[in-house]
């Protein structure tokens, strides 16, 4: 959730220029998702201020003027040469380091017994959870080891031994800090098969296990996959339909951009391609051409013209790398999509 600066802090831009980037950390957030823009544009609103132009959908690196909210007129309709939607480049790297915190076992607690426990209490307590290990914490902070299976075993294996928690514990589980990069915690994991997660108060907020980096691999990579399919389907079926001077219609008016390629186009002009309700009459008509061409009787264009619009948004949402897995409902957006386009090549 965005944090709210006070009405005195953005009266002060009043009549200023500042770069998007700048506006977003004063809200807390770094992203221009549904929610953030709203909060950013009903706090401006409040303080009887807006941007020139739309923070919410200039180019990301455009410093915005800072005006009063009666002085705003509106834009003129954008051509397809104006950035006017915040689509990443294709195959634009992450854009935000992943913290081992940012996995959900590492924030989702733990249970832990205290170093007065009873073997007993620790082994019970693994066979009714399922844990493959428990942390042994004093305490809210102080961490006195931590019992495994194995270290059971191990002590068991041993003659003239006390069967005693203490004896059955490893005395240097492995931790690590919520803000540690994630893929510097991979071999501390793959050697140890978790890690302790501590946050910065010396609390420890979870576990994290091999089979939770699997799953978030998993939730992670799976996506990119189905988007990348998406397009290599969209391009061979618009490709082979589409005239280059259609292509070059969609593209900015730079002669160096105006290739006429399919393969240089972005999800945003894939819509502006086949998008027969769009404002501009000339790229309308040209859509219904383009459409046309398609030769989709049985496909109808406004749902398949929103899914494709649906998609575009998702997939900018994964080029941006946000720390939370894509929920069910966008899996189930892009695979639906995927169904159709499959059937049509």
């Amino acid at each position: 959730m965005p944090t709210m600066p006070s009405d005195e802090a953005l009266l002060a831009l009043k009549g200023t220029k500042i770069p998007v980037p700048d506006l977003l950390a004063l809200f807390g957030t770094r992203r221009r998702d549904d929610q953030a823009v709203l909060a950013i544009a009903q706090a401006l609103t409040n303080a009887g201020l807006s941007t020139v132009p739309s923070f919410a959908t200039c180019g990301r690196q455009i410093a915005v003027h800072v005006v009063a909210l009666e002085t705003v007129t509106a834009p003129d309709d954008p051509g397809p040469d104006e950035e006017s939607e915040e689509e990443p480049a294709s195959g634009l790297l992450p854009q935000h380091p992943l913290r081992i915190g940012d996995i959900a076992a590492a924030r989702a607690g733990l249970e832990s017994l205290p170093s007065s426990a009873q073997l007993s209490e620790a082994t019970y307590l693994m066979r009714t959870k399922d844990y493959s290990q428990l942390p042994i914490i004093d305490g809210a902070t102080k961490l006195c080891g931590a019992v495994t299976w194995n270290s059971v075993a191990r002590m068991y294996e041993k003659v003239n031994v006390d069967r005693v928690l203490a004896n059955a514990m490893v005395d240097d589980p492995p931790v690590v800090e919520e803000h540690q990069n994630f893929f510097a915690a991979l071999p501390l994991v793959s050697e140890k098969g978790y890690v302790l997660v501590r946050r910065n108060d010396g609390r420890f907020s979870g576990i994290v296990t091999s089979a939770d980096i699997t799953e978030r691999f998993d939730a992670t990579a799976r996506p990119f996959f189905i988007v990348g399919e998406i397009e290599f389907l969209l391009r061979k079926c618009l490709g082979a339909a589409i005239d280059p001077e259609a292509i070059k219609a969609v593209q900015p008016k730079k002669p160096e951009r105006q290739t006429g390629k399919i393969s240089d186009l972005m999800f945003g002009d894939y819509v502006t391609l086949l998008d027969g309700q769009q404002t501009k009459e000339a790229l309308r008509t040209r859509a219904d051409q383009n459409w046309q061409a398609l030769g989709w009787p049985m496909v109808n264009r406004i749902q398949f013209v929103y899914q494709l619009d649906q998609v575009r948004k998702i997939r900018n949402k994964i080029a941006h790398f946000a720390p939370e897995p894509m929920d069910q409902q966008s899996l189930e957006e892009l695979g639906q999509f995927l169904r159709i386009l499959r059937q049509l090549v």
